[in-house]
């Protein structure tokens, strides 16, 4: 009787034994479950345009159980975010997503000469920003890039006698400086009058925005600058405070306080991210994919700023806009 009691004992431990390696382990089921594909988004810091970049690009990237997303933000320090690529580097993920222009000429140049792709989102000028030709194969994504006559146009459709435009931009962000070189050389070759600033980081902005008021522009111009983008509070302040009136390129500054965008909608620019990450995870090669702007251009004002900045406009100013912020401050935003 003992003899048997010990034999069900050491079947009983044999099969628990067994039990926690299958646990430990897994069966063919459990493997076939888990994801096998990694996608790492890195982001330089975080502000309205660059986080909704991101959550539209996991949103889409999550109808396939196959593909893990990690994310990773180095919160405004230019080394951590170098620290951050090499880190995925060696963890081998298969696609990095580097957001906006800083961050991908850092994917660049952490990964030259390996074999990962680099899908990009949000480089206003990737030929100016060495994301094309020779070194770049591994390279494509979406680019953010805003025609400049649409830029003057959208002042003038609200201001058709401003006489001045004041151009912001921070000098470091070659997608800023791109956006605003081309906007002066339309202004150039048009014959219209404009002031430029740049700031090198946010403390100086509100003493940039001051020298150019007291120029005498009538209207202020910021493109796809994530610095000037994180500090909208800060800027509108400054502006609207003389009855200035701010005009963005994306929806994302209009919703932080900007006054009008002809612009970037980062919602399309997101899913068209993860679009051409989910063909490369198919199979196609970057080199075969040429990167992509956008198909068409976001309109939108904010009501709540023209009360703040004292605009009176006529109603056929605002045909095509919609409204993404209301009088009262109700915002559309995202919904």
């Amino acid at each position: 009787m003992k003899k048997t009691n010990k034999a069900i004992s050491g079947m009983s431990f044999i099969a628990v034994l067994m039990a926690t390696v299958l646990s430990a382990f897994g069966n063919g089921t459990a493997d076939a479950a888990e994801p096998e594909f990694t996608v790492a988004i890195v982001q330089p810091m975080s502000h309205t345009s660059l986080d909704q970049i991101r959550d539209t690009i996991i949103t889409s990237l999550k109808e396939d159980p196959e593909i893990e997303v990690v994310t990773q933000n180095a919160n405004g320090d230019t080394a951590a975010l170098t620290a951050i690529l090499q880190n995925l580097k060696s963890e081998k993920v298969d696609i990095v997503v580097p957001i906006a222009t800083s961050t991908a000429q850092s994917a660049k140049a952490v990964y030259d000469g390996e074999s990962t792709p680099i899908v990009f989102a949000a480089v206003s000028d990737p030929v100016a920003a060495g994301m094309t030709g020779e070194g770049s194969e591994m390279i494509t994504g979406v680019s953010n890039n805003i025609p400049a006559d649409e830029i003057v146009k959208l002042v003038y459709n609200f201001q058709p006698d401003c006489e001045k435009i004041g151009f912001v931009y921070t000098s470091s962000e070659t997608n800023s400086v791109s956006t605003i070189n081309a906007a002066k050389q339309y202004c150039d070759e048009n014959g219209i009058a404009y002031e430029e600033t740049s700031i090198s980081n946010v403390s100086e902005l509100q003493t940039a925005v001051e020298s150019l008021l007291a120029k005498g522009v009538e209207a202020l111009y910021t493109g796809n600058d994530n610095t000037i983008a994180s500090a909208m509070a800060t800027y509108t302040s400054a502006a609207y405070s003389k009855q200035i009136p701010i005009y963005c390129g994306a929806d994302s500054m209009v919703a932080d306080g900007g006054f009008a965008t002809v612009g970037v909608n980062y919602v399309q620019l997101g899913e068209q991210v993860a679009g051409i990450v989910k063909r490369i995870k198919s199979g196609e090669q970057p080199k075969d994919i040429p990167y992509e702007t956008l198909s068409e251009y976001a309109k939108f004002v904010n009501m709540k700023a023209v009360k703040e900045f004292g605009g009176d406009y006529p109603a056929s100013s605002f045909d095509g806009f919609e409204v993404l912020v209301e009088e009262d401050g109700t915002s559309h935003f995202n919904e």
